[in-house]
């Protein structure tokens, strides 16, 4: 039987391999977030072995208390799953996510008695219950709640929402295929579960590779790519600069300067729009490209940055370029912005008759 299970799932074993090479030697992720995928791919696995138990016992005939044993563990196992993969993918959810899968377990489990779920008859005919749709409407909502949390927590761009749609994709043909295919769909869930996340981590992965991992922006090798990437829809550039980074660290620690780069950072992401992204591509130096942005949206984003760090007490210095001063080139429109916002940040240290360099007044 276990040649057979070996040849039946081999490329769900493929890919669950690969998934946990991957995993050790990512540096992209916590170890906590890597212990958590690999409970994952476990569950994935023990769940395939679940499910061809169940078929081939099916086949068989009979093993009637059996199969009702594995048809628990199999519609337990569905909802926690999907609970371990918003477990896995979202830092700050807690252990009550499985308190819905903790109660369909024990509803699933009081089936084998009174058969609220499912049952199975004397002639080894699979029953539905009064609540034998339950399992799919907790998966859905799941589901769910997983998109949309991956969705809040995106910066909204098509580059981010690709993966998450994918991801959607593949766990809406788990709720919706067993109603066209009937059982012989849970042969495949397993592989389909296994893929979406692979390919989303992948695409996590190639996301991480050009992000800040302070920040969250986009980094410097990221910038130099983007501007190669149609220069002829960059209308304007935006240089900046937060003030009093030096000064921060040395008096309250690397940690309050880390906070206050991240707050920044927050600050110029809730102002961005459609067209615009901002990267970080110094120690305390971002820059934002604007494509097709008019002078006045250029302007407006400039106004709303400045007013939401000014709520913070952090400080900043910014300065700007638009095509339409006379700019013929990408260099020409980072240089302009660069000497304005030096020119600011000039200013800044002299009003506040501090020195740069130094803590001292």
């Amino acid at each position: 039987m276990i040649k057979e299970y070996v040849i039946f799932n081999w490329s769900l074993i493929l890919v669950l391999l690969g998934f946990a090479v991957s995993l050790k030697e990512t540096v992209f992720l916590d170890k906590t977030t890597i212990r958590r995928y690999y409970a994952l791919i476990i569950a994935i696995f023990l769940l395939s072995v679940v499910v061809y138990e169940e078929f081939y016992l099916t086949d068989l005939g009979g093993n009637r208390f059996i199969r009702l044993i594995l048809t628990v563990i199999r519609y337990s196992a569905t909802p926690f799953i999907i609970a371990m993969v918003i477990y896995a993918l979202v830092k700050k959810q807690r252990w009550f996510i499985f308190v819905p899968a903790i109660i369909l377990s024990l509803i699933n489990l009081a089936s084998v008695f009174n058969g609220l779920v499912f049952s199975i008859g004397n002639n080894d005919e699979f029953r539905r219950g009064p609540l034998g749709y339950l399992p799919y409407a907790v998966v859905g909502l799941y589901s769910v709640f997983l998109i949309y949390i991956l969705i809040r927590r995106s910066n909204k761009k098509v580059i981010e929402m690709i993966p998450i749609a994918f991801l959607g994709f593949a766990f809406g043909s788990g709720l919706f295929l067993p109603f066209i295919y009937g059982k012989d769909y849970s042969r495949i869930f397993c592989p389909t579960i296994a893929i979406a996340l692979y390919v989303y981590y992948v695409f996590s992965i190639l996301q991480l590779a050009k992000k800040d991992s302070l920040t969250g922006m986009l980094n410097r090798q990221a910038y130099y790519a983007d501007i190669e990437n149609s220069p002829e829809n960059i209308t304007a550039l935006i240089s900046i600069d937060m003030n009093g980074l030096k000064i921060l660290n040395d008096s309250f620690g690397h940690a309050a300067g880390d906070e206050g780069l991240a707050t920044l950072a927050v600050c110029i992401i809730r102002a961005l729009k459609n067209k615009q992204m901002c990267y970080r591509v110094g120690g305390d130096e971002f820059v934002i490209i604007c494509r097709k942005t008019s002078k006045e949206e250029m302007t407006q984003l400039v106004e709303t940055i400045r007013k939401n760090v000014s709520e913070t007490g952090y400080s900043c210095s910014i300065g700007c370029s638009h095509i339409s001063d006379g700019a013929d080139s990408i260099d020409d429109l980072l240089q302009e912005s660069d000497e304005k916002m030096y020119e600011e940040k000039a200013n800044y240290y002299k009003d506040s008759k501090r020195d740069r360099r130094s803590n001292q007044r």
